[in-house]
């Protein structure tokens, strides 16, 4: 039997939520486990992500293959890079101390890193927040003249004294002499010198 270490899909529809485990390799992948490692939360920046960092140790000491994405959930939580400092002990390179004093400082660095985004993800979410609330004041506010403007209008067409209107006079248009009628003007004229 061929162990892996993947993911268990659970949460609604465009809503995942993840289980880390152990699992056969020939199993489906929402079905029976031997081990439930962690969990992961993509939805949240950065993606939250909770491991047991020695059971998850011991099954990758013992043949278990993680896949792509447990590889790189695992290396964010730094259990690869611990089995690396423990495979570095084994082979006399250094002291377990050092080992354990490497990994905090490890450790250390990657949460300031995590809070360093959170906080990035945290100000962007409150600036675009800022953003639209000041768009949507300025128009309000926008609205809001456009109808007081309505409303001055419509009181001066009220207060304003009825102005009486022109009869209108249909004006007739003047025809045009056409060519023919000058010709027969033009030889009566003729025909009496």
């Amino acid at each position: 039997m061929s162990v892996k270490i993947r993911l268990q899909r659970h949460g609604s529809k465009k809503r995942p939520f993840y289980f880390i485990v152990a699992a056969n390799s020939v199993a489906p992948r929402d079905g029976k486990f031997i081990e439930k490692l962690g969990t992961y939360n993509p939805l949240t920046v950065p993606a939250t992500v909770f491991l047991d960092r020695e059971r998850s140790l011991y099954w990758l000491d013992n043949g278990a293959q993680p896949t792509n994405t447990c590889r790189n959930l695992l290396s964010y939580k730094g259990v690869l890079y611990l089995r690396h400092l423990k495979r570095g002990a084994a082979m006399g390179l250094f002291d377990e101390s050092a080992v354990q004093e490497k990994f905090e400082k490890w450790i250390a660095e990657h949460e300031a890193v995590v809070a360093k985004r959170q906080e990035a993800h945290l100000k962007h979410k409150a600036d675009k927040r800022h953003a639209i609330s000041s768009e949507s004041v300025r128009m309000v506010e926008e609205k809001n003249a456009a109808k007081v403007a309505a409303a001055v209008v419509e009181e001066a067409v009220e207060e304003a004294p009825a102005v009486e209107e022109a009869p209108v006079v249909e004006e007739t248009p003047a025809v045009e002499a056409t060519p023919a009628a000058e010709e027969t003007t033009s030889t009566d004229e003729a025909a009496e010198a």
